[in-house]
């Protein structure tokens, strides 16, 4: 049962949404979609938002990773309301120790098992909603929100640097870290110093929590559980912003011909004929980091075979039978699509789409962001897979 102080501040950020509206235009990409067509697509996110503000999968559960995503491509779309009832979900929702569990969308808990990613990327949603709306009031409400998650994050933080996966449900960190959610945390944790900047409370132990988590994904790449066989694994240490320039050229193309399927998408994963939107969605956008935009362009328009006629997104293709796999349309696919619309717009990335480039202006974390410079022996931009 949420706390007085919570509901308090739930019902504040539902003021807020509704004095701001949504008039802001979405992104458009000339030749692939229309400003019309991505609010559609955001439209088709919030047709699927429950009454307590949750958003979550086909299957019904939660996860505050996936519910930031499409919280995100609420605001990108203009629709404000939606957004901000999907913050007041997290306020309602967080756990005392900071943290969000899987749980079902009829508001019991799935699994009380906690991971570091999910709590981490509140940040990320939270910055990015301040950058779209210039909203301190929300900034400000959203704070103890952002502190108490970034603070279970980093309480899951090796000496090494990598954060183990998830805290079990008795209370014990996991055996393991993963690299995507360490990527992921990286970014996460840059847009939690900038909004810490932004309120006055600056957290100089998150700057090393930051720069810790950053060398571990650049240069350490035994610090991680192999997943490799995973897309995510091979793209998401440039579009987290850990690895950049000539590190990332190279990490980008020692999997390229493993992942990409010429004129269709990217494997979700190397022993699959699957595809999917958001992996694909996602690769654009670290092209994009990388200044590739004509490539990045390329892969988005190829994904959009997957778009359905309401506006959603089937979340992948099975290639061999030539059938959506699985047979849905989830939220997340829709919100990975709309937040790379925003980055390959016509207009240029927003402000707030900035973020997937340097964390949107915050303060960057000093680190080599070529691991050859750190003399590491194993650096994740040497990535291999066994392929397909």
């Amino acid at each position: 049962m949420p706390q007085p102080d919570r509901l308090t501040r739930v019902a504040g950020l539902t003021g807020l949404a509704d004095r701001m509206g949504t008039d802001r235009d979405a992104p458009d990409v000339p030749g692939i979609l229309t400003a019309s067509q991505i609010v559609a697509t955001g439209r088709a996110i919030a047709a699927v938002q429950q009454a307590d503000g949750s958003i979550g999968w086909p299957d019904g559960h939660v996860d505050a990773w996936n519910h930031v995503e499409c919280a995100m491509a609420l605001s990108v779309c203009g629709l404000r309301r939606e957004a901000r009832h999907a913050y007041a979900w997290l306020v309602s929702a967080q756990q005392p120790d900071g943290s969000w569990p899987v749980s079902p969308d009829d508001g019991g808990v799935e699994e009380w098992a906690a991971e570091s990613n999910h709590a981490a990327y509140c940040a990320l949603g939270v910055w990015h909603e301040f950058l779209v709306t210039g909203d301190a009031d929300f900034a400000a409400q959203m704070w103890p929100v952002v502190r108490a998650a970034v603070e279970f994050a980093i309480g899951l933080q090796t000496a090494r640097g990598e954060i183990i996966w998830r805290r079990r449900a008795d209370g014990s960190p996991d055996s393991f870290a993963l690299l995507t959610g360490c990527a992921s945390m990286y970014q996460s944790l840059r847009c939690a110093i900038a909004l810490a900047e932004h309120v006055g409370e600056p957290q100089p132990d998150w700057e090393l929590a930051a720069a810790q988590v950053g060398h571990a994904v650049a240069c350490h790449s035994t610090a991680f559980a192999d997943k490799s066989r995973f897309s995510m694994d091979w793209y998401y240490p440039v579009l987290g912003g850990a690895v950049r320039g000539t590190a990332a050229e190279r990490m980008i193309k020692a999997g390229w011909d493993t992942f990409v399927v010429p004129g269709v998408g990217v494997r979700c994963v190397s022993d699959e004929p699957w595809v999917t939107a958001a992996e694909t969605c996602e690769l654009a956008m670290a092209l994009h980091a990388m200044g590739q935009q004509d490539q990045a362009l390329e892969l988005f328009a190829q994904i959009q075979f997957l778009r359905a006629a309401e506006g959603g997104y089937w979340t992948g293709w099975q290639i061999q039978n030539e059938r959506h796999y699985p047979n849905e349309q989830s939220s997340y696919t829709a919100a990975a699509v709309v937040l790379a619309a925003d980055v390959l717009g016509s207009r240029g990335p927003s402000r707030a789409a900035g973020i997937f480039r340097d964390a949107a202006g915050g303060p960057d974390v000093a680190m080599p962001r070529d691991p050859e410079a750190c003399g590491c022996a194993s650096p994740v931009g040497s990535f291999s897979t066994s392929g397909p």
